[in-house]
């Protein structure tokens, strides 16, 4: 999920990843909502998350976060503040390596080199974000993976920079809103850990996110 969240949140026609300022917030949250989707993560007391014991996730970076959380439970703030500043990078290298994002570099005023991004030709956040569009314009009833990362979309503050795609009206206000709360419909009766994990992770994500500036 942090792979499919950041290149949703990658823009195409500038190069750029939206919210930058708060990107390792809700990386973070993607990080423990996958935890959640895989039956990795729980619930503790007082607002806290713990790791199911004997369900360590084979992926390196769901794996570290697991590794952090099983010392104790701990507050999901104190947890996105933990592992959330180092993913951008290896989340990124992730999407390139598998061509979803493309990488390059050119000159500047003809002499300094800098490093450019675009789009890859796979067709993978086109289809993630018709995903997204179903259940957020559409009002279809989402997988759990798709409203976690439609949750967290819109945790973000970054979705009417899709407004293209995502017309940013008070319906898909409504919409994401009820998602962050896990409010997934009745396809999700069975994923009510999950849909608590991710409405916890996506509103400390939100109370995080809001102290600092947007970009």
């Amino acid at each position: 999920m942090p792979e499919d969240l950041l290149l949703l949140l990658f823009q195409p026609s500038s190069g750029t990843i939206a919210g930058e300022n708060t990107l390792f917030y809700v990386l973070a949250g993607a990080v423990l909502a996958d935890l959640a989707l895989g039956d990795h993560l729980t619930t503790a007391d007082r607002g806290r998350v713990k790791t199911v014991e004997g369900r360590a996730p084979s992926d390196d970076i769901l794996r570290s976060a697991w590794d952090y959380l099983s010392e104790r439970p701990r507050g999901v703030q104190t947890v996105l503040a933990a592992i959330g500043p180092p993913l951008r990078k290896p989340v990124l290298e992730r999407l390139v390596e598998r061509g979803d994002i493309d990488r390059g570099d050119r000159k500047v005023l003809g002499l300094f080199r800098t490093t450019t991004l675009k789009e890859g030709g796979n067709g993978r956040r086109a289809g993630l974000l018709g995903e997204v569009r179903q259940v957020l314009v559409e009002g279809a009833e989402p997988r759990p993976r798709v409203a976690a990362l439609a949750a967290l979309l819109s945790a973000s503050g970054t979705l009417p920079l899709f407004h293209r795609e995502i017309p940013w009206k008070s319906s898909v206000i409504t919409r994401a809103k009820e998602l962050e709360r896990g409010n997934w419909g009745a396809g999700a009766a069975g994923e009510a850990v999950t849909r608590t994990v991710t409405a916890t992770v996506v509103n400390s994500a939100i109370m995080a996110a809001a102290v600092l500036p947007r970009s």
